[in-house]
Parts: structure tokens; sequence; C-alpha cells
């Protein structure tokens, strides 16, 4: 028992997604009447034979189908009407006929079926003479009948916020949404795949901790009232992932959420979804070559190609081998020889003049790493690894041997973003310990007192990995901003 709105029984007011009150209550109405002849307009089970994508690919003349969707189009011919269902794969369209329905099930079609209601419909195959696939319905089911209009056509939908905020619109009505997070679960799917292959195991950590570690960043804190326990959202799972090391499993992995109690911009959101993977017996170099097995295999399954163009129309070239190279040449490169040569005081001067913002208590070591951060790394559209950090930007990374100032580590930055850090993993539980208290300016209370007596217990050698799935995603699909890889990204309240 269906119906094609008629033309207007849809749209959204000046106000931009605001349902226009009468078509809101002309709809109330309808579904009112259907109950009152004992039609359920939310419908129950309906058995499809196929998605709507299998039929069009196995399409054959007077093949009986029974596919479901939502109407998103109609075209009413008075004794016949067209319209246009959708499911997750495809679009068809179905072609309904008072002599095939019969009198009073066309007519509960034609007058109680809008945009956006959501159908199941049993039918024949065949082709129109303008060359369109469709199904001739024998039966309809009303599955759900929706209250709120859909917008008249995509260009409705005006404000961005209103895209984020009513995601679920977003994706009915935007196919390079749909697109954008069909390939986020793909890519998702290819990453456990790769490492999968690779003897990682799967596994997971507590997010919520009493100490929030493995990262220096602001942490959300709850509570927990049964124990009279504070805790907190996790920042990083590193810690805990360390401990399976020392339990004896070589190598794991942990897709995992991660909260940040921090700002919001067009790469950061507080929650957030990253790849954590530590492999024993390894080193950062290792994770070098993870990283860009990694990378390769999910870009050439997702794109089938290693040469990403951007929206800019700059291209980002994946090709291995990845350029290597220190954070004090990449800086000498971009800054000049004399860089390191300076007094603290003029590189400060200098960061002020190049806009980046520095306070006057800033460490000499951040103010260089925030003119990296602001202007060096936004430059680097290829895959790079930027190696040896200074050793005080990561306390949890081993010191190298020839130089300790600096730290067995990188920072893989494609798209102009960091996608990648990794370490030689510090398993010294001695020095893990100086170099904890020391960031925590001396209190010892900060320190996570369980996970070095895991450390003392004996931690291989290993090398770890973080790798950030939004912003990866954001790469592959060409997404300017995090929250168009993120169904449901953070908003202000309204």
């Amino acid at each position: 028992m269906f119906s094609v709105a008629r033309t207007g029984d849809c749209g959204y007011s000046s106000r931009g997604m605001e349902p226009q009150g009468e078509l809101t209550k002309a709809r109330l109405e309808k579904r009112q009447k259907l109950l009152e002849m004992g039609i359920d307009p939310y419908g129950g089970r309906f058995e499809v034979s196929e998605s709507i994508g299998s039929a069009r690919a196995n399409a054959t003349p007077d093949r009986e189908v029974r596919l479901a969707g939502r109407v998103l189009s109609h075209r009413d011919m008075g004794k016949s009407l067209f319209a246009d269902i959708k499911d997750s794969t495809a679009k068809i369209q179905i072609y309904v006929q008072k002599q095939a329905l019969g009198e009073d099930q066309f007519d509960l079609f034609k007058h109680f079926v809008d945009l956006g209601d959501i159908l199941g419909v049993s039918g024949k195959l065949f082709t129109t003479h303008a060359g369109e696939l469709t199904v001739k319905v024998e039966s309809v089911t009303l599955l759900s009948k929706a209250i709120q209009p859909l917008p008249k056509e995509w260009y409705g939908i005006k404000d961005l916020e209103t895209r984020l905020r009513q995601r679920y619109l977003d994706l009915i009505l935007n196919e390079k949404s749909r697109e954008t997070f069909l390939a986020r679960s793909r890519i998702v799917a290819e990453m456990r795949k790769f490492l999968d292959a690779r003897g990682f195991m799967e596994v997971e950590t507590p997010m919520m901790q009493p100490l929030a570690g493995g990262a220096a960043a602001k942490p959300f804190q709850t509570h927990h009232d049964a124990l009279d326990l504070d805790l907190f959202l996790r920042v990083a799972p590193e810690l805990y992932l360390k401990r399976l090391l020392v339990g004896g499993f070589e190598r794991v992995y942990e897709i995992n959420r991660n909260f940040r109690n921090e700002g919001i911009s067009r790469r950061h959101n507080p929650e957030f979804t990253m790849l954590e993977v530590y492999q024993a017996y390894g080193d950062y170099e290792s994770m070098m070559d993870l990283a860009q097995g990694l990378v390769v295999s999910v870009a050439e399954a997702i794109t089938d190609s290693l040469l990403l163009r951007r929206s800019d129309g700059q291209e980002i070239d994946l090709t291995p081998p990845w350029r290597r190279v220190t954070y004090r040449e990449l800086v000498e490169e971009r800054l000049g020889k004399e860089w390191f040569k300076l007094t603290p005081e003029d590189r400060k001067a200098q960061a002020i003049t190049m806009g980046v913002e520095v306070a006057a208590n800033t460490p000499d070591y951040e103010v260089t790493n925030a003119i990296f951060e602001k202007i060096i790394e936004p430059s680097l559209m290829n895959p790079t690894f930027v190696t040896h950090l200074p050793a005080e930007l990561v306390v949890l990374a081993k010191l190298n041997r020839e130089d300790p100032s600096v730290v067995d580590v990188f920072e893989l930055i494609i798209n102009g973003q960091e996608i990648a850090p990794a370490y030689s993993e510090l398993n010294d539980p001695v020095v893990q310990r100086e170099r904890l208290l020391a960031q925590a300016d001396g209190n010892a209370e900060k320190l996570d007192e369980d996970f070095l007596l895991a450390l003392e217990h004996g931690m291989p050698p290993a090398g770890g990995m973080g790798m950030g799935i939004d912003r990866l995603v954001m790469m592959l699909t060409g997404a300017e901003s995090i929250r168009d890889v993120i169904l449901f990204p953070l908003m202000r309240p309204q």
C-alpha cells in the first residue's frame, strides 16, 4: 500500500532545515488515518531477496525481486506512477500501476506515501524505453512513515553544521558523504587484514584509567561511585599495551578511541580513533617498514593508486621508498643552518615574527617545535619520516646512543599533517622512572607505578607506533576536515 508524495509535499523553510509545520502536520494525519484503517505505518520484518545494488548488477528481464529502500523521488502519471527507492548500495526505479496493484492499494500508495518513507516492494525487473532498470511492483509494504519531510534537493541543506548535526540527512542525500564513510569502514578492515596477516593480535585495553598516561594531553575526568574512584578517559592505550609485551604477547595492536580535553579544529576532535601497534624485538626502523607497508597496502586496496589528488590540485605520491630525514636537518633546511646556533631569545623573537605564538616562559625546545608544527609540517605533502626528535618531546622513547639529546623516534608526515608517531620503546625501568618524574616536575604522585612495576619484570626491546585513522581517512578520501570523516563529531550545543 503505497503512494508517492504529491508535488510539493517536501521541503524546508527559509530558516534552513526547520521543517515546515503544515507538511509535518499532514504527515501525522496520514499516520493516524492509516492506524484507523488497521494499517501499521511502521511495518515489521521484510525479507529482501538482495540489495538494490545486487539487483542492478544481476538484472535479467522478468526476474522476481524483493527490495526495500527509502523513497527519494516520484512522478505521478495518473493511473500509474514512477518512484525511486534507495538502500545502502544503490537506487532503483519502481513502477506502480493501478491495474497491477488494484484500485484500493494503488490509492493507498498514491495518497499516503511521501518522500522519505521506507518501502518494501516485490515485482519483476524490466527496462523502460528510456533504458532505465525498473521494478514493476506487484505488492508493496509500508515499513516506516517519515513524519519530517526531506529537503527537495541537496542544496536545501545550506548549513555545514546542520549536515554534521543531522548526519542521517547528510547520508541520505549526499552520495559523497556515504562514499567517505563506506571507504572508512573498508580502510579499517584493510588495516586489520594487513596486521593479522603479519602475526599481530588485536586486543582491547581499558578506556577508563586511574591515571591518564601514554601521552602529554589534558584528559576528561569521571568518577566511579561504587569504588569511590576518580577515573580518566584514556588519552592513549600505550602503557597498557606495553604491559602485554611484558606478559609475552609479542605482536599486539588495538584500534582504539582516545579522548583529549583540548581544542577542536580542522584536524582535531576531542574523541578520535587511533591504531596502536607494538612489535617485540623491533625498533623505530621496524615501525617505518610497517607504516610504509600498511599505508601503501591500504591505499592500493581503497583507491587502486598510489597517486592521490587533493581538492586544491596538489598531488600526494605514496610510491615507496619514502623520504627519511632527521628533525634537525629538516629544521635547518627550512630555517637555515644557523638556527641552532642562535640564542634561545633570538629563536623566540624569530618565532614571533613568523606568527608563531610562544609565551615568555616557553622552553627553548618547544619554540622550535612550535615552528615545526605550524610552518614546516603543513608543507610536507609526500610521505616523510621525520626522525630523531629532541628527547624532551618524547619521554617514553629510547635515547639515541650516539646523541642522547635526541630519541629514536619518527613522525610520519603526509598531506601536511602527522599521521603516525613511532618509537624505539624505552624498556629500562630506572631510566623510564627518571624521565617520567622529570616530566611531572618531580611530582611522584603522577607516576603510573603499576606500569613501572611491569617494566621492572622485564619488557623486551620493541618498536611501537600510533597511527591516526581519522587523518588517514582524510588523506585517502580527500576530506578537508576531520569532521567530514567522523560520523558524529562533537558539536557546540545549539
